[in-house]
C-alpha cells in the first residue's frame, strides 16, 4: 500500500517534528527524536511505542524498504516525505532517511529490576550528550543493569544523547533521578557505592568490585559533590602516568566498567 506523500515543509506534521527539538517541545510532547536505521530498529525491538515516522528516499536519502517493512507490520504510521521536506526535520546529516518520533522510555529507580549481584553506573551532572550516548553505549557493551543519571544537566531523551548511543538508550534501563535518591537506593538495596574521584590514594586495580556495586563519576569540570565522596564505600583513581590529571568522563566509565568487568569475569 502507498504510503502518504509530505510534499510540503509548512505540512502540520513538519511542524510537530521541529517543535520536538527542544527539550520543552518534548516534554509536552512526550515524544522524542529517533532518526537513523540502527536507532529506529533498536526501538522497535525494545517494544518502544511510535507516534510516527517519517521517511525518504530521494535526493541523497536512501531508506531502505526493509525499514519501512518492519514498521508497517508493526503497525506505525509511515509518511514518504519530499527530499526537501527531510532536509528540513533531518536532526542531523545522515542520509539513511528515516526518522521516528517515540514516547520515551519512563522509568523509575523503583521499576529497575536487579539480580542479586547488580552492577551499575551513576553519572553526576553530566553535561554533554556525547559524553552520555557515549557511556551508554558502554554500558550495554558490559552488560551493566542500569545507568542512573542525577541531577540532571543534560535531558536523558536528548535526540543527539539518541544518536550517540546508537540506540543503547533503549537496551540499558536509564533512570534520571536526585543524587539523594540514588544514594537512598543504593542503602537499601545493599549496593556499594565506588567513586571515581582524582585525588584518591587507591587504585582502580588494587580493590575488588566483584560484588554489588554503582560505579560513580562526576562531571568532567566539577567531578564528584560532597555527597557522593563523604558516602562512597570506596574512593579509586585511574592511575594517570602522564602530565594531563583526568581523562574524558566517558572514557573513565569505560576504564572502570571493564575493570569490574574482568573481575566479575574471573
Amino acid at each position: 500500500m502507498p504510503l502518504e506523500k509530505i510534499s510540503s515543509p509548512q505540512n502540520p506534521g513538519v511542524k510537530r517534528v521541529m517543535r520536538l527539538r527542544s527539550k520543552k517541545g518534548r516534554d509536552a510532547k512526550n515524544l522524542t527524536i529517533v532518526e537513523g536505521v540502527r536507532e529506529v530498529r533498536q526501538a522497535l525491538a525494545a517494544g518502544f511505542r511510535f507516534s510516527a515516522v517519517y521517511v525518504c528516499r530521494e535526493g541523497v536519502y536512501h531508506c531502505p524498504s526493509e525499514i519501512v517493512q518492519e514498521l508497517e507490520a508493526a503497525k506505525i504510521k509511515v509518511f514518504d516525505t519530499a527530499c526537501t521536506v527531510y532536509d528540513k526535520i533531518a536532526y542531523g546529516d545522515r542520509i539513511e532517511g528515516v526518522l521516528a518520533l517515540v514516547e520515551p522510555p519512563e522509568i523509575g529507580l523503583s521499576d529497575l529490576s536487579l539480580g542479586a549481584n547488580p552492577f551499575l553506573i551513576v553519572l553526576e551532572r553530566v553535561e554533554k550528550p556525547g559524553n552520555l550516548g557515549a557511556i551508554l553505549r558502554t554500558a550495554d557493551a558490559a552488560g551493566v543493569d542500569a545507568l542512573i543519571v542525577c541531577d540532571e544537566l543534560c535531558d536523558i531523551h536528548n535526540p543527539n544523547v539518541i544518536r550517540a548511543s546508537l540506540g543503547a538508550i533503549f537496551a540499558v534501563p536509564t533512570v534520571s533521578c536526585t543524587s539523594q535518591e540514588a544514594l537512598s537506593f543504593f542503602r537499601t538495596r545493599g549496593i556499594k557505592i565506588v567513586a571515581a574521584v582524582v585525588q584518591a590514594t587507591e587504585s582502580l586495580f588494587s580493590k575488588d568490585l566483584t560484588g554489588p556495586c554503582a560505579v560513580v563519576l562526576g562531571s568532567e569540570q566539577d567531578g564528584l559533590s560532597d555527597l557522593w565522596v563523604k558516602n562512597a564505600d570506596i574512593k579509586l583513581r585511574i592511575p594517570m602516568k602522564g602530565k594531563v590529571d583526568s581523562l574524558n568522563v566517558s572514557v573513565s566509565a569505560a576504564v572502570m566498567v571493564y575493570e569490574a568487568l574482568r573481575q566479575r569475569s574471573l
